[in-house]
């Protein structure tokens, strides 16, 4: 399975895939992929816990016991507890991010969704954002998640980049072709 998907490849896509197809035989994917989630979101949120997953300087046990206290705080137990303290009894901590990432892809497959990255100058509404999920999956054929991202330097429209095509309507994008052109014309 992994070999077919080049984002799940390499130690990460090994990690992801045991870990996937344990979740799946446990029949617990979206409680895994809810508790990964969760991880993810602490360690973007949490300056300490990423030079804790990403320094080489913390022993195994140094990690495992900071670890074992953030999961218990956060509430993730079960399959995803026990395989991020693999992760770390094994040293490989610091490529959470990746096996995160791996694993999503994995599930999504599963579930024959797509993923598509979204930048926005600003927060989409909620009718808004249904309203992308229908045309993208109109266009894909597949239910789509979508992972929005605001950035004001665009300055209006969309950037959606699903798989390996990417639609670019920011206005910055825009006047920036007006500007080559305009150049071009003196």
């Amino acid at each position: 399975m992994a070999a077919e998907d080049s984002s799940v490849s390499g130690v990460s896509g090994r990690y992801a895939t045991a870990l996937f197809e344990l979740a799946r035989d446990e029949k617990s994917v979206d409680a895994v992929k809810a508790d990964l989630d969760r991880f993810e979101a602490m360690l973007a949120d949490s300056a300490d816990l990423k030079r804790l997953v990403r320094s080489p300087v913390f022993s195994s046990d140094a990690q495992a016991k900071a670890l074992t206290a953030v999961l218990q705080q956060a509430g993730i137990g079960g399959i995803a507890a026990n395989f991020l303290k693999v992760l770390t009894a094994n040293r490989r901590l610091f490529a959470v991010a990746d096996v995160i990432r791996a694993f999503r892809a994995l599930v999504a497959r599963f579930k024959g969704e797509a993923t598509a990255d979204v930048t926005v100058a600003e927060p989409l509404s909620d009718r808004n954002l249904d309203a992308l999920k229908t045309v993208l999956k109109s266009v894909t054929g597949k239910d789509v998640a979508l992972k929005v991202k605001v950035d004001p330097s665009i300055i209006g429209g969309l950037v959606v980049k699903l798989g390996s095509r990417m639609v670019d309507s920011s206005l910055r994008t825009k006047l920036n072709s007006i500007k080559h052109a305009m150049k071009e014309a003196s």
